[in-house]
């Protein structure tokens, strides 16, 4: 048995070990001073030293000093003595992970199954479900961001603000990528650990410059995000030959979106924006896929970040042995209960 670094982790019960018997001493001589007051009231003194003739003195002594320490084992049991060491190897808290999912509605094109919105939130959802081990956060965006899911390890919860999630989530229409990654940046922790974005989007921006000259692009907000410890890794969804976007009118009937001329819009996959950003960030750039591959190669590439972010540090613990206190005082217990207060008499010998 390993007896390195005896200690107490709760030394505060000493109290019960050292004055436990003290209180247990006093009862106990107290009940004997109350016996022979009441024995000196109901019988003469030679009527009471006949009456206690087979007391015996030490066995009671001996019940007594057992029962003291039993009390005393209880309180070094709840002291909790330790000795021998046992390590705590660090464990990982897994990654921070907040996904920008693109709710515009060029995502809304069909140019992967059934649609890229679609497609997107089936990816998301099959990643959690695979190689959820960390805290996962959401945040939805169009010509506007918003976080539906904190960081979170509810996963289900993270899951259902996932679903809920359509090209009617974000009012305001157009497509800014800037914003959205503040606004993912905002979600993160501020801390040590490695911040990482995963942006899911066709790459379209629609708003920012055009809208208002004071917004920045996608790829000027991620060069800044760079230099706070931001990792991004991009997912295009889409394809670059693009398609169609299909929307339903007020009565629910479906129809193909035009722009201000009455040309149908065509949406394709801006793989060059996403790419750009990404390289800024130390991160990386996939296609989404069909199946949703693309996030599975985001998977293997944050295997390379370094291992100490959301790493536990070793940890020596010493070994509980309560046990072993618990264990006398039972055994104390057991023997105080079967020692008998009385001598033994040896009947007289007779012969017939």
């Amino acid at each position: 048995m390993n007896f390195v670094h005896p200690h107490f982790a709760e030394p505060r019960w000493f109290w019960l070990a050292v004055l436990g018997p003290v209180v247990v001493a006093a009862l106990q001589g107290y009940s004997a001073w109350a016996r022979r007051k009441q024995l000196a009231r109901i019988a003469a003194p030679h009527f009471v030293e006949e009456l206690t003739r087979t007391h015996s003195p030490a066995r009671r002594a001996a019940k007594n000093g057992l029962l003291l320490l039993a009390v005393a084992g209880i309180g070094l049991a709840l002291a909790r003595p330790q000795w021998g060491e046992v390590e705590q190897t660090g464990q990982s808290l897994g990654q921070d992970i907040v996904f920008l999912l693109d709710c515009s509605r060029s995502m809304l094109a069909a140019d992967v199954t059934p649609n890229r919105l679609q497609r997107a939130k089936l990816a998301i959802m099959d990643f959690v479900q695979r190689y959820g081990h960390g805290r996962f956060g959401l945040v939805a965006f169009a010509g506007q961001a918003f976080l539906p899911c904190p960081l979170t390890f509810d996963y289900s919860a993270f899951e259902d603000a996932l679903m809920a999630c359509d090209d009617k989530t974000i009012p305001i229409l157009g497509t800014d990528v800037g914003v959205a990654l503040n606004e993912g940046f905002r979600a993160m922790e501020k801390g040590a650990r490695e911040k990482v974005l995963v942006l899911l989007t066709d790459g379209e921006e629609l708003l920012g410059t055009l809208q208002d000259p004071k917004e920045e692009s996608g790829v000027a907000v991620a060069r800044a995000l760079a230099s706070r410890g931001v990792v991004i890794f991009t997912v295009g969804v889409g394809t670059p030959a693009g398609a169609e976007i299909q929307i339903f009118d007020e009565h629910g009937k479906p129809m193909l979106l035009r722009d201000d001329r009455g040309e149908v819009v065509r949406s394709r996959l801006d793989e060059e924006t996403l790419r750009s950003i990404a390289i800024s960030t130390r991160g990386a750039y996939y296609p989404l896929g069909q199946l949703g591959e693309g996030l599975g190669k985001v998977r293997l590439a944050m295997g390379s970040l370094p291992p100490a972010a959301g790493a536990t540090p070793t940890r020596k613990l010493g070994v509980d042995r309560f046990h072993w206190p618990v264990a006398a005082v039972l055994v104390l217990l057991v023997a105080e209960s079967l020692i008998g207060t009385r001598r033994r008499q040896l009947e007289p010998f007779s012969s017939s």
